[in-house]
């Protein structure tokens, strides 16, 4: 009787053994697999030296767009926008506020720069441009960041601040990157920061 008891629990214990140890096997090869087909992270791009930046430059000066570009820039709608760029370029660059008045709730027909009004300061118009709109906080959505800035009226006046001024042959003005806007001592709109610092 304790040989008939004996030989099923053997058999189990070396079917256990087995089963354990072909299980063992296939997760480690499993594992090995996963870590060879990994996809390795690329590393990080080092910054072109002040040479490599001047070859892609001149590269890039004589592409078609390149050349487009230097033809817009000596025409007399480049050099009123470069002139005008350069108006704001302290304010812009130290992050200051600057006096502006509302010319305009729409931006030029065909403009691909999201919502945006042009504004005159100094008497020089430019596109205050804040890009594409993000849906509110909450699940309804029903605030939502460029609210206050609809509420602004032709001639009302406006300090605004600004991280980044450019310029593109497809306008007639300097596009201004709309950081920060205040109405009467009460802000507006205020960028946020996205959180991984871009």
């Amino acid at each position: 009787m304790k040989k008939i008891i004996s030989i099923p629990i053997l058999t189990l214990v070396i079917v256990g053994g087995l089963v354990f140890s072909f299980t063992q096997f296939n997760n480690d090869k499993i594992t090995n697999n996963e870590i060879k087909t990994e996809t390795p992270k690329k590393p990080k791009q080092k910054p072109l030296s002040a040479e490599e930046r001047k070859a892609e430059l001149k590269k890039w000066e004589a592409s078609p767009d390149g050349m487009a570009f230097k033809k817009w820039e000596t025409s007399p709608v480049g050099q009123k926008v470069i002139a005008a760029s350069a108006k704001i370029r302290q304010p812009v660059k130290n992050f200051t506020p600057m006096e502006a008045v509302v010319t305009s709730l729409s931006l030029p027909p065909g403009s691909r720069l999201g919502f945006g009004m042009m504004i005159a300061i100094e008497g020089e118009e430019y596109i205050l441009s804040f890009g594409i709109e993000q849906p509110g906080n909450n699940s309804l959505n029903l605030k939502r960041e460029f609210d206050l800035l609809r509420m602004l009226k032709v001639n009302d006046k406006i300090q605004i601040k600004s991280h980044n001024i450019s310029k593109a042959p497809k306008y007639d003005f300097p596009i201004i990157a709309g950081d920060f806007v205040e109405k009467e001592g009460e802000v507006i709109y205020e960028r946020m920061l996205r959180k991984d610092g871009c």
